[in-house]
């Protein structure tokens, strides 16, 4: 069950919403029962087919949209405004890595792979935030992505996932001082290990799940509902002072040594 929060006054976008098991769609139905009013992006038809089943309740604005591109981003902020008017907050929940370039050995990646996936899990971040800084309200806003402690250590089979997710924590930062003054805030929540669909592709993933129960002081995993809760709370007025940070949802697991 959510924290109660009160969203009925906050308008935002949800960029990466997959299916029902991602994050994304965690996060999603917190913020809607919270009152908030939601808009999607969706990258092609077979994904369309997928979130419509979820989202056939709440009938939201969904637009097309890759987010490596410049004009499919920029068309979003237009038709949210269309809709919606001012933005209050964004969820950036887009990554995406070619299969090949998980598991094995890291000096075996690609250029074209290394390119793809920092543009896509990275930089997309900064289209986003450029494109929708002029459509924020006067009192600003929030800015929420997801990393992964990869971003910091070696998982072994996270690859180049861990590069690009160390890329958008630099960029997290990056974008929180440039914006600050704007009162559009930042942040990152680095969740721990998750299962999702995306997850599965993940070699290894089991283990790092199992490594986490067991090393972490809470000793059991977290939960879908803990991020989104904490996705709650960071675009409430309650966490007007939080910008530039990367919110652990581990259960502690980054605290421990051995």
């Amino acid at each position: 069950m959510s924290i109660k929060i009160d969203l009925s006054n906050k308008k935002g976008i949800i960029f990466g919403l997959a299916n029902q098991r991602s994050i994304a769609w965690a996060i999603s139905e917190t913020l809607l029962e919270a009152g908030a009013e939601l808009a999607f992006t969706y990258l092609d038809e077979r994904l369309l087919k997928n979130i419509n089943k979820l989202l056939e309740p709440y009938d939201p604005l969904l637009i097309k949209c890759d987010a490596n591109s410049e004009d499919e981003v920029k068309n979003v902020m237009r038709e949210f405004y269309k809709k919606h008017g001012e933005i209050d907050f964004i969820i950036h929940s887009v990554a995406f890595a070619n299969r090949e370039d998980l598991g094995g050995d890291f000096s075996n990646l690609s250029k074209e792979g290394f390119g793809l996936a920092l543009e896509t899990s990275s930089y997309s971040l900064v289209t986003i935030a450029r494109e929708a800084s002029q459509y924020f309200t006067k009192t600003g806003g929030s800015v929420i992505s997801m990393t992964f402690d990869a971003s910091t250590r070696v998982y072994p089979g996270y690859n180049v996932m861990g590069t690009a997710k160390a890329a958008l924590e630099n960029i997290n930062r990056q974008l929180a001082n440039e914006f600050g003054p704007k009162k559009i805030r930042f942040n990152s929540i680095s969740a721990g290990p998750l299962p999702s669909l995306s997850a599965r592709s993940i070699p290894g993933f089991t283990e790092m799940r199992k490594a986490h129960e067991e090393r972490s002081p809470i000793k059991r995993p977290i939960t879908h509902q803990e991020v989104a809760n904490t996705a709650l709370f960071l675009i409430s007025d309650l966490s007007t002072g939080i910008t530039g940070s990367i919110i652990p949802v581990d259960g502690g697991y980054g605290i421990i040594a051995l």
